[in-house]
């Protein structure tokens, strides 16, 4: 599993205010809350599932999916993992990984997204997508890694890919703009996907 692009994000790109009715917060005029609600919708349509696995941003992204009416049946389940040793004990990140290059590793996002889409079963078969984040909300750098550093691993029956997102801002912004490029990663997957 390797990173496959970098997105670099400055300031309060996930934004902080409404900008519309109901909207929240947006990233180049596409609200986070619009995304959310697409996102299930076109889970839906397609009759796919996901399960999220999370640590910097402790939740918050599992949040933001069950937001929108009808999450239920297409978000199968979260966890946050936000201990280094839950990342073993729970998703089956290989312990050795962990001790050689901490949480903060593409490796990490990426065994994470693998873990939760196997572990996360409804009637005996894995979630249809994994998506995890992991990284360096700040202020101070983790694993050697600066403030800012993240990964976020989808897995897929397609196979696993991680992208590194390198964010500015305080750790609320990057802690919400991971929520917000996670979305349009995961979108990107169910794309990708297609129908089942």
């Amino acid at each position: 599993m390797t990173a496959e692009e970098e997105v670099v994000r400055g300031g309060d790109a996930a934004g902080t205010g409404d900008a519309g009715q109901g909207s929240g917060p947006q990233i180049h005029g596409v609200s986070v809350n619009g995304l959310a609600i697409e996102l299930i919708a076109e889970l839906t349509a397609r009759g796919l599932s996901v399960a999220v696995a999370e640590s910097l941003t402790g939740g918050l992204l599992t949040a933001k999916l069950i937001d929108p009416p009808g999450a239920s049946a297409v978000v199968w389940g979260g966890v946050v993992a936000y201990n280094t040793e839950l990342k073993h004990t729970l998703l089956g990140v290989d312990s050795y990984v962990l001790a050689a290059h901490g949480a903060v590793h593409p490796d990490v996002a990426g065994r994470m997204a693998v873990g939760v889409r196997e572990h996360c079963r409804v009637s005996g078969r894995p979630a249809d997508i994994g998506i995890a984040t992991t990284g360096a909300a700040g202020p101070d750098p983790q694993d050697g890694q600066p403030a800012g550093t993240v990964f976020v691993g989808i897995s897929t029956p397609a196979g696993t890919r991680v992208t590194r997102l390198a964010l500015t801002g305080d750790r609320s912004e990057i802690r919400n703009t991971t929520v917000y490029e996670a979305l349009l990663l995961l979108k990107n997957a169910v794309d990708e996907l297609g129908n089942k």
